[in-house]
């Protein structure tokens, strides 16, 4: 009898599935630990296979990145629908943010553990898929804010310094909730949410918090105070 063939995929199909792989052993393993064979196996095909399509583990964990970042953006992006009130905006991205991340936690470990780690080259790309979100959060919160209180002149640069301090507070939370027992998207996303929307909702009013004008921060240099002052 003739050798049994392995069945024949289009290459797009063939190339997501050792992308899979890919992120299952880079997630699971770490960049350095991971090796071309492992990779190879759990995706059914021989190691030469996957250096023919991806050509070198350097590429290899770039595209996995790259697909992973993508999803990430697309699912936040989704995930605020445009039309609702300011919270439900911001409650419906963070829930998405957490379930895209609770789902897929080798893909989270890809962007937020693994690139940022293992050259510039990789965080370069992580970095990038960052700036959209902080990017498109700000753009969020600044349209509800001059909506809500009519401010025209609300600043850009005041919004998004809540946007990164945001993001920053989603992306620690997500590390905590993929290790956590029995912690879910939902509940990640309402922690966040009572933990944040305080302040937004203050600032969606029109109520600015400010440094206190009586010494209170003398232990700042004067510069540092300008720069940190969370508003006018």
């Amino acid at each position: 009898m003739g050798a049994v063939k392995t069945k024949r995929m289009p290459r797009a199909v063939r190339e997501q599935q050792m992308l899979d792989a890919a992120v299952r052993t880079f997630g699971s393993r770490g960049y350095m630990a991971a090796s071309m064979d492992e990779i190879a196996e759990l995706a059914g095909v021989s190691k030469p296979l996957v250096y023919l399509y991806l050509n070198s583990k350097e590429d290899l964990f770039t595209a996995c990145i790259r697909r992973e970042a993508r999803a990430l953006t697309e699912a936040v992006r989704a995930g605020a629908r445009p039309g609702l009130p300011a919270d439900r905006q911001l409650w419906s991205g963070l829930a998405a943010f957490f379930t895209h991340t609770a789902r897929h936690p080798d893909g989270w470990a890809v962007l937020h553990l693994q690139a940022r780690t293992h050259g510039e080259v990789f965080a370069a790309e992580v970095a990038a898929m960052r700036a959209e979100i902080v990017a498109f959060v700000t753009q969020l919160i600044l349209a509800a804010a001059r909506e809500a209180h009519r401010d025209p002149d609300l600043r850009e640069a005041e919004v998004a310094g809540l946007a990164e301090a945001l993001v920053g507070a989603a992306e620690s939370l997500a590390d905590w909730a993929n290790v956590t027992p029995g912690v879910t998207a939902r509940q990640a996303a309402t922690t966040l949410m009572n933990f944040a929307w305080a302040g937004l909702g203050d600032l969606m009013a029109g109520r600015h918090w400010t440094p206190p004008a009586d010494g209170g921060d003398a232990d700042v240099p004067e510069s540092q105070s300008e720069v940190t002052a969370p508003v006018r």
